[in-house]
């Protein structure tokens, strides 16, 4: 390790919260129990699941990330603009920060970075590479699920206001009753001050929307089976890894993709002393990714005391970022 990295990692001060085996099993058991059955999304990004979507991202039919990058490029400088100076930036589910760096760069004179990413090998991945890069701003890392209730580290330097960062279209990964919960959050973290830049993934072709999440590479089917190599290996769970096949279609009248995994045959899953018997072609839903229209979104951040003030879309008007503040 040479002297900048080690200095980088030294200067992240990791608050590491991450979920422990029983509470993935306790999860893991209540989804099981459920008609139909469903496993969480966020226990997707062990170090082998962030990178697979690392992958995935990098892939001709996922449009997202590449067209949210080149939306930020385009218009950081507006983005800038309206955010203001001097801020401390927190991000949900930070990843691998490429789209983090973008924003660091662009914004005038940022304070803090907290970063809250569940996967610890991505996350001191990520403020190692991002120290290096912007040794001004203040790495403060906190390894946690971003969906319950985190207590932020304090930046040595006061900041003007909080923003939190939520990109990625990962707001769609809830129900729209989570959502309102988890922007509810952000309100909480920002205060009254603050704001939050969040992407959006636009209603759009369902052709186009569905190719993103059955690339023909199967590397995202790949991620998905992930989640039951962990499970095996974390929580002493009994998956047979070739009994599933990763399933994502869209479901046009809820604008979202839905995503299982679906058993080959029939078949019994043990956790512990729990047993669950899945029949041939049983689907275990795992994943949803919402689409948005600029009414549902609004509606959406209304319900959590949030309003829109200013919005940015691709030319295409396949992605949006939008930025919110408390109503």
């Amino acid at each position: 390790m040479n002297a900048a990295i080690a200095r980088a990692r030294a200067q992240a001060a990791l608050t590491d919260l991450r979920p422990q085996p029983d509470d993935i099993a306790a999860d893991a058991i209540a989804g099981l129990s459920r008609t139909p059955k469903t496993l969480p999304s966020k226990y997707f990004y062990d170090a082998e699941g962030s990178r697979l979507f690392e992958a995935i991202t990098r892939q001709p039919e996922y449009y997202l990330t590449r067209v949210e990058l080149a939306l930020m490029e385009a218009q950081m400088p507006s983005i800038a603009q309206a955010i203001g100076d001097g801020v401390h930036v927190v991000e949900f589910g930070s990843g691998s920060g490429r789209k983090t760096e973008l924003l660091l760069e662009g914004l005038a004179a940022p304070v803090a970075y907290t970063p809250i990413e569940i996967s610890r090998t991505a996350l001191m991945d990520s403020v190692t590479r991002l120290g290096q890069s912007f040794p001004d701003v203040q790495m403060l890392p906190v390894c946690a699920d971003f969906t319950r209730p985190v207590p932020l580290p304090r930046a040595d330097r006061r900041a003007h206001r909080t923003l939190v960062f939520f990109p990625g279209s990962t707001l769609g990964n809830f129900s729209d009753e989570e959502a309102v919960r988890l922007l509810r959050s952000m309100r909480g973290t920002m205060g009254d001050a603050g704001c939050a830049l969040i992407g959006i993934d636009l209603d759009k072709d369902p052709a186009i929307i569905e190719a993103a999440y059955n690339d023909l590479a199967g590397v995202t089917a790949a991620f998905t089976v992930n989640l039951l190599t962990r499970l095996n290996r974390e929580i002493d769970s009994d998956f047979d890894i070739d009994g599933f096949r990763h399933r994502a279609h869209y479901a046009r009248e809820r604008m979202r993709i839905e995503t299982s995994l679906v058993s080959e045959r029939a078949q019994t899953v043990r956790i512990g002393d729990h047993a669950f018997d899945f029949a041939v072609g049983e689907a275990m839903h795992v994943e949803i990714s919402q689409k948005y229209t600029d009414a549902s979104f609004s509606a959406l951040a209304a319900q959590a005391g949030l309003r829109v003030t200013h919005g940015w879309n691709d030319e295409g008007e396949s992605f949006g970022l939008r930025l919110l503040q408390p109503a």
